[in-house]
């Protein structure tokens, strides 16, 4: 970015600029930022400022760049303003201590300038960062005091650590104590053995009445998953602010008659696609640029500039689930006056592609019913930025922009623009329908979405953060937003940092952030007024048998060996064996006999030896797939096409891939991309089982006894009994293991209860009836579902209580009447 962009030339500078901003063959390594903490802060200077031209103001965040080739001074570390524009650099003697820590990425250093640039040199203070682990942590706090290197603030990191460790054990030992005097005064009963069963089970030889469904939940903890999972809310506008927002006209081209909400949505889009600086001081910050009498301040790093900075074009629309992002996105590409002039870019999860189009069809008046380009597959052809002008919307799938830009075979991008395809015409807009999918910047897909050209760029997401801040930043990437968020180590220096550390003015920045550039709206505002019923979470506590405990407690202790022999060595045999552990845990929160024999690390031993295995011995076979649901269940992306796997396989090396992708390129050259073992043929290619440990005949290798049952499904089937005396209750149970369902079958069966089941290996008809059955028949009041058939395009109108019999290793059930 640079100062004298003027609106004339507004987007071909934008798009020259960004261009030669992005770099994407940048090794963007993120995620050592989580594991380091701010050992002290060294008051320093930039020297040299009279070489360089670029501009600072006080208290604006610098980046700090190593030249290890620089020509006068190997040690040389030079600082850049925001625009990535030189200051200067920190003078020599102050190199020379920090050059071999930074190279060795023993300390990151973050800066900001603490006082006004003069001829010579400015002021600035240099953060400088170090590990947390122990041992390391050491050696380098002696490092750097014999450096004489500021270690103030990890001295004091260390004292607050020892003082909390004394504390949770003190705690540990108060929950033990609390956890022996529920086993003798609480609703358990404790056998001869020591091992514990629930009182008022109503189970042959177990004494006691069933209980009621207002008993059975009076122990139960209410909680809202929302709450826990949707840390955005916290941060956006609230309802009342929402509820006063301008409204839009209905676009006359639409059929569809908009609901209030979603005229407001449309009209922030319009507003965003088209934002306008502050005209004064006195006017609200607009993409957190203040003008200060003509001199635009960003109110996050500090960077001022006399020359108006570029806005972003677009944001992200956040809303909840069920709310109409699609038609929303439609009616701005209907209601734009200039959508004839280029087309509209919809980058969407192959699963729903297609309702883009049937949602235009069905929203739009059929004569004025915009061009509609599927770009996918078989049907897309090498098209010029000239034939893409014959249409007005353009829907494509993360997984072809991905390849256009980073085609088989290559690790670096083609040039952009291109000749041809989605990189060589410039779109009216970008939307990503789905758009957490890009919240690894490392990632290709992550690439390919920022190198699109577009003047406008919008995201679509429910869950804009899934897992930490840094989902955030790589919108904040996508869409452009100037001011210098867009460099991460800026952003985690000003926002992620900060809010970890509980900095209240982090707080009000990122509250800023998410009202300049994201919309969210839930289900339950009272503006929004769908009318739906109330939703009511509640936790049932489940306390493990003592054998189940015991293994428990066995699995837990190898992760924590496994974890270590992590840190010693990266692999992927390693990370696979830890995966696997980490599944059983879980499992065994289910049932203990899902945990059969460790036939995966018995696999990658022979791996080490050999690059592949014989997929014909059956042992083998089923260790594939059993490794193979490993790296479903952790969604690993396809290395090939770098989505989420389709019809996923493994190969004898181990490798897993989407089916189209890997015969593809079995057929172009015969070898794993991943580690070039050679793969004849398709029969080198190992399907999924039913679920993890399972054969084609699932039954020989869970063995079913249904006198042995589990703490958990204990719980379930007292949840369920007692729901039968609920009217008009019906229950769907989720698990992600047929296996599991297998078990609670055998359990439903032994104790009366009616109820139909829903699996991957039913066909259509099956399906069907089985849904059927829930919806019509009054008797079937109980439906066991697997969340991999269930999770796409299925409707249960009838249930009205959910049960996720499957959950991380808490020691608990979660329980969700909805």
């Amino acid at each position: 970015m640079r100062d004298g962009w003027s609106a004339s030339t507004r987007e071909q500078e934008i798009e020259t600029d960004m261009r030669r901003e992005i770099d994407l063959t940048q090794d963007f390594d993120d995620d050592v930022y989580d594991s380091y903490e701010l050992y002290g802060i060294l008051n320093t200077k930039i020297v040299g400022c009279r070489f360089y031209d670029g501009r600072v103001t006080v208290g604006e965040y610098v980046t700090v760049r190593r030249e290890p080739r620089n020509p006068y001074d190997s040690n040389a570390i030079r600082i850049d303003n925001i625009q990535a524009k030189q200051i200067g650099h920190i003078p020599r003697q102050v190199a020379a201590k920090l050059a071999s820590l930074i190279d060795s990425r023993e300390l990151f250093v973050e800066g900001a300038v603490t006082g006004p640039k003069g001829f010579y040199e400015t002021p600035m203070a240099l953060k400088l960062f170090g590990t947390t682990d122990t041992v390391a942590a050491a050696a380098l706090k002696q490092r750097m005091q014999d450096l004489r290197l500021p270690v103030t603030d990890h001295i004091k990191a260390e004292a607050e650590r020892k003082r909390k460790a004394k504390e949770l054990e003190k705690r540990r030992k108060e929950a033990e104590k609390a956890a022996a005097r529920m086993r003798k005064l609480g609703g358990l009963q404790v056998d001869e053995n020591g091992d514990a069963r629930y009182a008022g089970f109503a189970t042959p030889g177990m004494g006691g009445e069933t209980q009621t469904m207002e008993e059975l939940l009076s122990n139960a903890q209410a909680f809202n998953p929302r709450d826990v999972q949707d840390v955005v809310n916290k941060f956006a506008a609230g309802e009342e602010v929402l509820a006063k927002m301008e409204m839009a006209d209905q676009p006359p081209s639409m059929k569809t008659t908009l609901l209030p909400y979603q005229r407001q949505g449309l009209k922030w889009m319009l507003d965003h696609e088209s934002p306008r600086l502050p005209t004064s001081g006195l006017a609200d910050p607009v993409q957190l640029w203040k003008n200060n009498d003509g001199v635009f301040l960003n109110i996050a790093t500090s960077f001022a500039t006399k020359q108006p900075p570029v806005l972003a074009s677009g944001g992200i629309l956040a809303d909840d689930m069920g709310l109409g992002k699609t038609i929303q996105i439609i009616s701005l590409i209907m209601a734009d006056p200039h959508r004839n002039r280029q087309p509209t870019l919809i980058v969407a999860p192959l699963s729903v592609m297609s309702n883009w189009s049937t949602q235009a069809a069905t929203h739009v008046h059929k004569k004025l019913a915009p061009r509609v380009l599927i770009y996918h597959g078989s049907s897309k052809k090498e098209m010029t930025a000239k034939d893409f002008e014959e249409y007005d919307l353009v829907i494509t799938t993360y997984q072809t922009m991905t390849l256009e830009l980073f085609p088989y075979g290559t690790t670096k991008p083609v040039k952009v623009p291109s000749q041809k395809g989605l990189f060589s015409t410039t779109f009216r807009r970008i939307v990503l329908d789905e758009g957490h999918q890009i919240r690894n910047p490392k990632a290709k897909m992550s690439q390919a979405a920022c190198a699109i050209m577009a003047t406008s760029r919008w995201v679509l997401t429910g869950t804009p953060i899934v897992n930490t801040l840094k989902d955030l930043y790589s919108h904040v990437k996508f869409i452009r937003l100037t001011g210098g968020l867009s460099e991460f180590e800026i952003f985690n220096g000003t926002l992620i940092r900060p809010l970890k550390n509980g900095d209240p003015a982090a707080s009000v920045l990122l509250q800023a952030l998410m009202s300049t550039v994201c919309l969210r709206r839930m289900k339950d505002m009272k503006f929004i007024d769908l009318k739906l019923p109330e939703i009511t979470s509640l936790k049932y506590p489940v306390t493990f048998l003592r054998h189940e405990r015991e293994r428990y407690d066995a699995f837990k202790s190898e992760a924590h060996g496994v974890l270590e022999q992590a840190k010693a060595r990266k692999g992927d045999t390693t990370y696979s064996h830890l995966l696997e552990v980490l599944l059983r845990m879980r499992q065994t929160c289910n049932h203990w006999k899902m945990c059969g024999e460790d036939r995966v690390s018995n696999v990658l031993k022979l791996l080490e030896e050999n690059k592949a295995v014989d997929v014909m011995d059956p042992a083998n076979r089923r260790a594939l797939q059993d490794l193979l649901q490993i790296r479903i269940d952790s969604q690993e992306d396809c290395p090939v096409c770098i989505d989420t796997m389709r019809d996923p396989v493994i190969t004898a090396c181990a490798h897993a891939f989407c089916t189209d992708c890997i015969e593809k390129v079995i057929n172009e050259q015969h070898k794993c991309p991943m580690c070039r073992a050679e793969l004849a043929d398709n029969a080198a290619l190992v399907q999924p089982s039913a679920g993890l440990g399972e054969s084609d005949d699932a039954a020989q290798v869970v063995d079913i006894d249904v006198d042995t049952s589990s703490s958990k499904i204990e719980a379930l089937v007292k949840i369920l009994k007692a729901s039968e005396k609920e009217p008009d209750t019906k229950t769907v149970v989720f698990s992600q293991w047929t296996s599991f369902l297998d078990i609670v079958e055998k359990q439903l069966e032994k104790h009366g209860l009616i109820f139909t089941r829903l699996d991957g290996k039913m066909p259509p008809s099956r399906r069907d009836a089985a849904i059927e059955a829930l919806n019509s028949d009054p008797d079937c009041t109980i439906m066991l579902a697997s969340l991999s058939v269930c999770s796409v395009g299925l409707n249960l109108v009838a249930a009205n209580q959910v049960s996720y019999a499957i959950s991380p290793a808490n020691d608990s059930l979660s329980l969700t009447p909805v």
